[in-house]
Parts: C-alpha cells; structure tokens; sequence
C-alpha cells in the first residue's frame, strides 16, 4: 500500500542532505582539494551500496546484460557524473555556496533540453523560453559590473562551471533513462559509482597525491565535510530518493528539486555567513520561473489537452 505521506518525507530529507553538500565543499576547500572531495566520499559510498546491491540480486528476475553496458555506464560516468560532481565543486569554490544551491534549480530546464537532443523528445516553446530565462538568471547571479564588464569575484567562470556541472547531471537523468530497461535504479548508481572510482582514482592521485599523507591531520571541520558528504550526500540520500521514487511521479520527485535551494541558500547563510546581491535574488527568480514553467505549468496544459480528448468508444 503506497504512503505519500512517507514518500514526501524521504524526498524532504533526501533533498536537504542534497543541499548540504555547498556548504561541505566550502568546509573541506582548505585542505583537500576539489577531485580529492569527490574521489573520497564516493569512493566510500560505493562500498555501502554494495550490500544494498547484493541484497536486491538475491529477489531480482535475470534480464539481458551485455557486455556493451559497461561503456554506456563509462559514458554516464564521464559525461553525466564526473561533471556533475567535479565541476560543481570545483565552481562552489570559486563561487558562493548560496550560489551553487540557487542554480540548482537549472536541473529541470537542463534535463529537457538534453533528453531533446539525445531522446529526441519535443522542445516546446515553453521548454526553449524555459532555457532561454535560466542562462539569464545563471549570468544575474554572477556578480557581473556589466559597466566596466568587471566579473566581479570571479563568481561568473565559479557559476559556468557549476551550470555545466548541472548539465552533466542533466545528461545523467535523461540518458540514463536507457541503461534502465535492463537495471534497477539501485543498480545504476552502484555500477556508475564503481566507473567513476575507475576514472577518478588516478586522476586523484596524479593530480593530488599530497592528499593521502594529510588524512591524518585533517581538522574537524573538514572531517564534518567529508563525512557530510559520503553518508547524506553520496549514500543516504540516494537509497531515499531511490525508495520515494517507487511511489511517486517523476514529476513530483523533480518538484521537489526545488527544495535544495530552499534548504542550500538558509544553511550557506547560517553556516558560512553567505549573502546574496539584489541582482543574485532576482537571477534566483528567474532561474525558479523557468523551472516552474517546464514542470508545473507545462505538465498542467499537458493534462488539459488529454482531457479534451474523447476517449474512444
């Protein structure tokens, strides 16, 4: 028996784990760097999901596997995962926290415009007036003195990257969809998490080596950011999305995406001591505007136009 109820309170805790991972990447930037940050508590990740993974193989029906998945799993790794973790830490450190949660909120508009050029799904006007306001708003948010075409602190190469980062993850909700007639969900994150430890491993130790000998004087405010970020953001909060997604629509999981930048902006703000510019707030706006027109809008005029038609007799 469904309980929304319950299903609504996983994607709110889900959602806030989500939102924390600003605010670590900033706790952890003084000491590790941004592949260390993501190698590390995915890396750990991937070893909790094992058991999950083993447990549901023991109930599971046998489907077609093919040797071929393990490149398309490589591709999510390197399109879909590597840019949607890398390069969001690496532009959450060069921009704001409250910045990173407020374009978060691109998700959305970015998975429709890719699953148009990979899934040959329809791009609506709606769908391009949607992309059209949120590169807008990405570029309000970005600190820009457009009369001295100052770039400000440098949020705006900080906020490109995190937008290209959502891009990646954009690219990880549409084309996955592919890999998912013949996996579970849970089966998807594990083996994407294990072809990101592939490529990821000697990125990080070529590029930070440095790292390994530090583990053991790292402070207590990176330790929180590291732990932070492999149990809530990397695990927990993916075996909860995963579970709520069992009884809710798409629709209504990406809804709630809009939580993250309801709970990323107050936790920058309360942790970090962040504030937003007037130009950041109205970008934010915009940014949330187009989301709501390619969610709720759109999907609402697309149920009117089904109830108009006669069902056949």
């Amino acid at each position: 028996m469904k309980n929304p109820m319950r299903s609504w309170l996983l994607l709110f805790s889900c959602n806030f784990m989500w939102a924390l991972q600003f605010t670590c990447i900033k706790l952890v930037q003084d000491q590790v760097g941004s592949l260390f940050t993501v190698w590390g508590p995915m890396t750990l990740a991937t070893i909790m999901l094992y058991p999950l993974i083993r447990l549901e193989a023991k109930g599971a029906k046998k489907t077609d596997r093919r040797s071929s998945d393990i490149l398309i799993f490589l591709l999510l790794a390197v399109v879909g995962v590597f840019p949607g973790q890398v390069l969001i830490t690496w532009g959450t450190r060069m921009s704001l926290a409250s910045n990173a949660a407020l374009l978060m909120l691109t998700l959305p508009v970015s998975t429709a415009f890719l699953a148009f050029l990979f899934l040959h799904e329809k791009m609506t006007p709606i769908r391009w007036l949607s992309f059209g306001l949120a590169i807008i708003g990405v570029v309000m948010c970005s600190d820009i003195d457009f009369r001295t075409l100052n770039f400000g602190k440098g949020y705006l190469y900080g906020n490109v990257l995190i937008f290209l980062g959502t891009l990646g993850s954009a690219f990880y909700n549409s084309y996955g969809k592919k890999i998912l007639e013949r996996y579970s969900p849970t089966e998807m994150l594990f083996f994407t998490y294990l072809a990101m430890f592939v490529i990821m491993t000697p990125l990080t130790v070529a590029q930070e080596p440095g790292v390994f000998a530090n583990i053991p004087h790292l402070s207590l405010r990176t330790w929180i950011g590291l732990v932070l970020l492999t149990f809530f953001h990397n695990y927990l909060s993916m075996v909860l999305f995963l579970k709520a997604l069992k009884q809710l629509d798409a629709i209504q999981a990406a809804l709630s995406n809009y939580l993250i930048t309801f709970f990323g902006i107050p936790i920058a703000a309360i942790w970090l001591k962040e504030k937003l510019t007037s130009l950041a707030i109205i970008g934010g706006v915009l940014i949330f505007g187009s989301t709501l027109l390619i969610t709720v809008w759109e999907n609402r005029r697309a149920s009117r136009k089904c109830a108009t038609v006669p069902s056949p007799q």
